[in-house]
């Protein structure tokens, strides 16, 4: 099989050949992605961890199957799941978030052959799907097959995650292998030198009619002045990089912001990590072997350590020396011709596996006046990842951006050795936590121009925005907060009884959570949205949160909330922000005196599944309270999944029946329900006035 593909256009040609075209380009992936763990020298080293934020590889062999089934449950384009247990097990924990779960002694793995198992099923199951689908052009946003391209691309991200991983394996654990062969030519290093780039206006993001799939983050505008500046002509070379080594410069403080300096002391770092060996006889690894340090191959780095290079050229040449921003990465391309897609109009470049699996010497490749502008690695920018104007998510995969909107992950651009699918189009945007490796290195660019690196952390999302002033916010009407009225009534129910383990299921941004910490001796704070964690997460490390609140049409207020104003000053980091499925959660979340699910089972697919796992999930004597208006839609729960709302041969049937059908065999109904009231404030003059109804229940 060749396994080199080109993007996909989205926007022209009949339906039945886009879908032909959709499922060359998935079993070409899937076959790609199934052949980089043939470089693993037995099913053993599937449960190796090659670095410690990172789970073991059997947990990414299995990541990019269930993404598939997880995405089209969610799309409603599934309604059963192939293996619950491997859709929970493999969902999340793939980077170092604090919501994140990457505990090893959380986790039974499965055997490989299980894996490769559900794998087939995997495939057999989208393919299916793919010849079955009814979709017409364009495919957006809104067509059903866009959650398949979601697919295929998250698989192709994976695809170079994975071999970064490999790459840190120990060498006895990988093998070479024919479809990745690395590059023979090694030689003495280029002179770098500087060459003039003339400034120009910037238009940075694209319209949703583009014709390639994008990430949320693509879309959108952002337009910038760029002044003219100089820019190196090579990437950095393992030569120049080792300059800065020799001279001392890992041992320098000056060299070192306080990040890079508190990620070299703690890290003990006097090379970069893909070097190995002693002075004077450096090695490289590469994903299967090591070789002696080709000196013209680019330097693979964290932007950490390009910062210091850069902070140390600079004091040697009195010059402003730093990486390029985002704005200036794009003028690149430019002044060069590469301003296109480039399934359009082939580049000549080390990516997409067109060439090697390594990198090449910096000199192969030119573009125009400058060489490896895409390809060859990853380069880092100085710019963090950040919203364009008219940012938005996609409802399917609310935490593929947004996360890392914390002024703490920035851009890389350009693509790599083996980039493929939207990573080598022009517009990707992809963003790595300051000391991750990738197969990252960069370039240095001469400019005074000042770099913006802080970039205000406002939640806009209007959902989102509308709940944090749910929870933080002001009260209205004389009515009281919700999310502090529901732990209060929990903590009444709980008296005297045990007061280990709370869950708050469902916890939106997290407020009932910080009310219920002050008693409990752990909290596990769970949602399905990770936009909705991340603000939790804010709150509990900063101890305030930011938010744009709509008061009129397009007029909006920017609002500050902070613990200590609503009277939760103390220590929170009791309290577990992780994301989680209310209906497929992992068997770790167990042992609970208390549990809350607060406006939560009316917005399940299916509620009775959830009751059902309730009881093996808590103590004997422990508080279930479940709140909710019963507010049923078919948007959220398949009608025949109502546990109430409807009549049954003639006769109405409550949700309260409901909760007792399910209910009762573990638990006893713990006095009369009551009616707590919500005000959910959308603009200065639409509120929405809502009971919940609240039962309390006690595990038998």
């Amino acid at each position: 099989m060749d396994y080199i593909t080109k993007n996909i256009d989205l926007r022209v040609g009949s339906a039945e050949a886009k879908r032909r075209e959709i499922r060359d380009y998935f079993t070409r992936t899937w076959a790609l992605y199934e052949k980089l763990f043939e470089t693993l020298v037995s099913d053993e080293v599937f449960y190796e961890r090659p670095q410690p934020l990172r789970h073991p590889l059997i947990f990414y062999f299995g990541h990019t199957a269930t993404f598939f089934i997880n995405k089209l449950v969610l799309a409603k384009l599934m309604t059963e799941r192939i293996n619950p247990r491997f859709e929970s097990l493999f969902a999340i924990g793939v980077d170092e978030m604090s919501w994140d779960d990457l505990d090893d002694t959380h986790y039974d793995w499965p055997p490989v052959q299980e894996v490769r198992e559900y794998r087939n099923q995997v495939a057999a199951a989208v393919c299916a799907l793919i010849d079955e689908l009814d979709f017409s052009l364009p495919v957006d946003w809104e067509s059903p097959m866009w959650p398949i391209m979601m697919g295929i691309e998250h698989e192709r991200i994976h695809l170079e995650t994975s071999s970064v991983l490999i790459r840190q394996l120990k060498l006895e654990y990988v093998q070479p292998h024919p479809l990745f062969p690395r590059c023979g030519k090694s030689g003495e290093a280029p002179e770098n030198n500087l060459i003039p780039v003339e400034g120009g206006k910037v238009s940075l993001g694209k319209e949703k009619s583009h014709p390639l799939y994008g990430w949320d983050n693509e879309y959108g505008t952002a337009a910038q002045e760029v002044p003219s500046f100089q820019a190196s002509r090579f990437l950095v070379s393992n030569r120049e990089y080792l300059t800065f080594v020799e001279d001392g410069g890992y041992a320098d403080d000056r060299w070192w912001d306080e990040e890079g300096l508190a990620w070299r002391n703690y890290h003990k770092a006097v090379m970069p990590e893909f070097w190995c060996g002693e002075p004077g006889a450096y090695r490289l690894r590469l994903m299967t072997e090591e070789i002696p340090l080709p000196m013209n191959w680019p330097a693979e780095v964290c932007y950490l350590e390009a910062k210091a290079f850069c902070n140390c050229k600079s004091a040697s040449t009195g010059q402003h020396v730093r990486m390029p921003d985002e704005a200036e990465y794009r003028r690149l391309l430019e002044v060069s011709g590469l301003d296109v897609e480039h399934h359009e109009v082939p580049v000549a470049a080390n990516w997409n596996l067109e060439q090697f699996a390594s990198s090449v010497p910096v000199d192969t490749f030119a573009h125009g006046d400058f060489f490896d502008l895409v390809g060859n690695v990853w380069q880092w920018n100085e710019t963090p990842i950040y919203a364009f104007d008219g940012f938005e998510v996609h409802p399917l995969y609310d935490d593929f951006t947004v996360p890392t909107y914390d002024n703490r992950h920035n851009l890389i651009k350009g693509g790599s050795w083996i980039s493929t699918g939207n990573e080598t189009a022009l517009h990707s945007r992809y963003a790595f936590r300051r000391h991750f490796y990738q197969h990252s290195g960069f370039r240095y660019v001469v400019s005074d121009k000042p770099v913006k690196k802080e970039f205000d952390v406002y939640e806009t999302n209007e959902l989102v925005s509308q709940y944090c002033e749910f929870h933080y916010g002001d009260e209205n009407f004389g009515v009281a907060n919700f999310p502090k009225a529901i732990a209060q009534h929990a903590l009444r129910a709980v008296g005297e009884g045990a007061r280990g383990k709370a869950l708050d299921i469902g916890c939106s941004v997290g407020r009932t959570a910080f009310e219920l910490a002050h008693v409990f001796e752990s909290v596990d704070a769970l949602d399905f949205s990770a936009r909705f964690v991340q603000v939790g997460v804010r709150m509990q490390e900063k101890g305030r949160i930011r938010y744009e609140r709509t008061e009129e049409g397009e007029l909006v207020t920017f609002r500050e909330r902070t613990l200590e104003e609503l009277g939760l000053s103390g220590d929170y980091s009791n309290i577990n922000f992780l994301q989680q499925d209310a209906t497929n959660m992992k068997p770790l979340f167990a042992g609970y005196d208390l549990v809350v699910a607060a406006n939560l089972i009316d917005r399940l697919n299916d509620p009775a599944r959830f009751l059902k796992d309730l009881p093996g999930r808590m103590n004997a004597g422990g508080i279930l309270l479940i709140a909710s208006p019963y507010t049923w839609l078919e948007e959220f729960t398949p009608r025949d999944n109502w546990l109430g709302g409807f009549k049954r041969d003639g006769e109405p049937v409550t949700t309260l029946d409901g909760l007792h059908a399910g209910l009762d065999a573990s638990f006893e109904l713990q006095g009369e329900p009551v009616k707590i009231p919500f005000v959910i404030r959308e603009t200065q003059h639409k509120h929405q006035h809502t009971l919940s109804e609240v039962t309390v229940w006690k595990k038998k």
